[in-house]
């Protein structure tokens, strides 16, 4: 393991130059640092492999029952949120990335797995507001399972309910509702109206 960090360290100072790899290194650890305090805090829900998570990133476990999973070498980027409420389980797998000012809300379930990397913006509810006031719930909750390897773009939004197969692509800007299968590119179609003044 020592002899990977200082081969890693001596390619990083070859491409960036030392300065840079100082610095980003130190930024890492951190972030590393950060999380470990995380883990700390929310000891009885979180189980935690080694991950980094930057500045201004939370979660904010608001229930006994509520789980998170965190996967080996995890990493998260700036101002990302993760509320979990009720009875909720998050799930990241091994090496997910998730970029800047992501939100994910779980009451039920949300699953991501390894690999995975998720562009700065994207938004994931496993639930909606029951508006309808149908029983006495005022949430109606739907788990996300999002696979393998998926790549999703900056700006989605996944919806409660949503299937997402391994290796796929959600186009940046995409609300996605549903299954999409495995091995494919999503992306809604849109239209333009120019309208004159």
């Amino acid at each position: 393991m020592i002899k990977k960090v200082i081969t890693t360290i001596k390619k990083q100072a070859s491409d960036r130059g030392l300065y840079f790899s100082l610095l980003m290194n130190i930024a890492q650890l951190k972030g590393m640092m950060r999380a470990r305090w995380c883990k700390w805090v929310y000891l009885k829900n979180m189980n935690a492999q080694l991950f980094t998570m930057e500045s201004k990133s939370r979660f904010e476990i608001f229930n006994k029952r509520a789980q998170v999973n965190i996967g080996k070498f995890v990493y998260i980027r700036r101002n990302c949120r993760f509320r979990v409420d009720f009875s909720g389980k998050l799930t990241l797998g091994e090496y997910v990335f998730i970029n800047d000012n992501c939100n994910i809300n779980c009451v039920e379930e949300v699953y991501i797995g390894e690999y995975t990397k998720i562009a700065p913006n994207v938004c994931i509810n496993d639930h909606d507001h029951n508006y309808k006031h149908e029983g006495d719930q005022h949430l109606i909750k739907t788990p996300v399972r999002i696979g393998k390897n998926v790549w999703i773009g900056a700006n989605t939004v996944i919806l409660r309910g949503t299937t997402i197969g391994d290796n796929a692509v959600i186009a940046a800007g995409s609300i996605v509702k549903g299954h999409v299968e495995a091995n494919t590119v999503y992306y809604n179609k849109r239209t333009s109206v120019q309208v004159e003044f």
